[in-house]
């Protein structure tokens, strides 16, 4: 029966190289926000003190500049891996998968947007300064911008709460993922929904990091390791379709 499978699907992607794929990007997406959050913006902005984080923003300008581009190369590979979980998902629900895609994607948007705020101290506090403003007034004006891009990005992790809500749930239905993937998505999806309500979002947030960085690794394990169960991916396709 696998190779009748196997033989009337030949030419098309393999729904185990689909989900290899989805982990090798929700990695990179993981890597690239980590290093971006955790080894550059953490280490240069120090929040309450305008002049001291411009001061190293122009010292370590380059540093900066590497962060803005790991997080938005983090963004092309979070957009890719949500395309992604949507063809893997689509035989556990279509529409439901459908909804999962179109959220994450407002997400992803969302959390684009805030990188120009990201990026802006870097024309702000450049050589071509605005000189109507005071050096002062450009440094708090640089923070200011900061803060913006940091709530931004909290607005988003509220769409990917309901978007890992959903796609946790696909899983736990699926039949060709572990059903303990699903609840760790369902779990991770619940907590970055408290962003609904951004000061209790950023209270808990250190352990909902914590405990989605561990369930984000093991179902990239899962996804590089073994895939999905192809004779049921293919048997959840053709029920859906019917």
């Amino acid at each position: 029966m696998n190779e009748d499978i196997t033989r009337k699907h030949a030419g098309r992607s393999s729904p185990r190289a689909i989900a290899r794929a989805t982990g090798v990007f929700f990695f990179l997406t993981l890597a690239l926000g980590v290093f971006a959050q955790a080894f550059i913006s953490d280490r240069l902005i120090v929040w309450g003190n305008a002049a001291v984080t411009a001061e190293n923003i122009t010292t370590h300008r380059g540093l900066y500049t590497s962060g803005l581009t790991a997080y938005l190369v983090e963004m092309v590979c979070n957009v890719t891996m949500t395309a992604l979980f949507y063809v893997l998902l689509k035989p556990a629900g279509p529409s439901l998968s459908l909804v999962a895609l179109c959220i994450g994607l407002v997400g992803c948007t969302i959390k684009t947007v805030a990188r120009a705020f990201y990026a802006a101290p870097l024309f702000l506090l450049g050589k071509h300064a605005f000189h109507a403003l005071t050096p002062d007034a450009v440094n708090e004006l640089s923070l200011a911008l900061l803060v913006v891009n940091n709530r931004a990005a909290g607005i988003a992790l509220s769409f990917f709460g309901f978007n890992t809500l959903l796609v946790g749930w696909l899983m736990l239905k699926s039949t060709f993922l572990p059903r303990v993937l699903g609840v760790l998505g369902i779990v991770c999806g619940l907590g970055w929904l408290t962003f609904l309500w951004p000061p209790l979002g950023a209270r808990v947030f250190m352990v909902l990091a914590l405990f989605a960085l561990l369930a984000s690794l093991a179902t990239i394990f899962w996804m590089l390791v073994f895939g999905v169960n192809e004779p049921k991916w293919f048997e959840r396709e053709r029920a859906s379709a019917g």
